[in-house]
């Protein structure tokens, strides 16, 4: 959220602006760091409500910001069909591996317990897999003999903090296409 926060200020994604932040956590850290930089920040509780209810509480607050784009950061629950509908092609997630690889929980120590050289993190499109909509980015990070999962999953968030605003850019500029599951650049001159 940070990352994005300040390419937006700093005019790297160009003609938008952050109009919610929304958390299920009231206490969590990205709320009152949003509050710091003057953004407009919600709670809304999932504890005791069915997923429809929650989800349903997100959708209308995004609607009434009139919300177009929504970027997930740190949101370890997949979406209900109904949340993606209202929003297809229009949710963007990170994730710290090369997707397809290690998808889901603990994908940095999935990748040291593969022996992988490499690995790193993904933009991706949000659909109702797991971690499997379409790649709109993707940046490697080299596994070191002597990474930990702490140390690997430093690097990978510094790559992270680059590579989410670059791939927010590349889909707001709307010179992209989805061909199939590959996200295509449009006009792009041929040499």
């Amino acid at each position: 959220m940070m990352a994005l926060d300040e390419a937006v200020r700093e005019g790297r994604i160009e003609g938008v602006s952050i109009a919610v932040v929304i958390s299920d956590r009231a206490n969590a850290k990205g709320l009152a760091r949003a509050r710091e930089r003057g953004l407009e920040t919600l709670s809304i509780e999932r504890r005791g409500r069915t997923r429809e209810e929650h989800e349903g509480e997100i959708i209308a607050a995004l609607r009434a910001r009139e919300v177009e784009l929504v970027c997930l950061a740190g949101y370890m629950r997949l979406l209900s069909g109904a949340f993606i509908d209202a929003y297809r092609g229009r949710v963007l997630n990170i994730h710290p591996s090369l997707l397809p690889s290690f998808p889901g929980l603990d994908a940095q120590r999935q990748a040291l317990r593969h022996g992988v050289k490499w690995t790193g993190c993904t933009v991706h499109f949000v659909d109702e897999t797991l971690d499997g909509g379409p790649i709109i980015e993707q940046r490697i990070v080299p596994v070191r003999d002597d990474d930990t999962e702490e140390t690997l999953s430093a690097r990978i968030l510094e790559e992270e903090h680059r590579l989410y605003p670059q791939a927010v850019a590349r889909v707001v500029s709307g010179n992209h296409e989805l061909v199939g599951r590959r996200i295509i650049e449009k006009n792009k001159s041929k040499v």
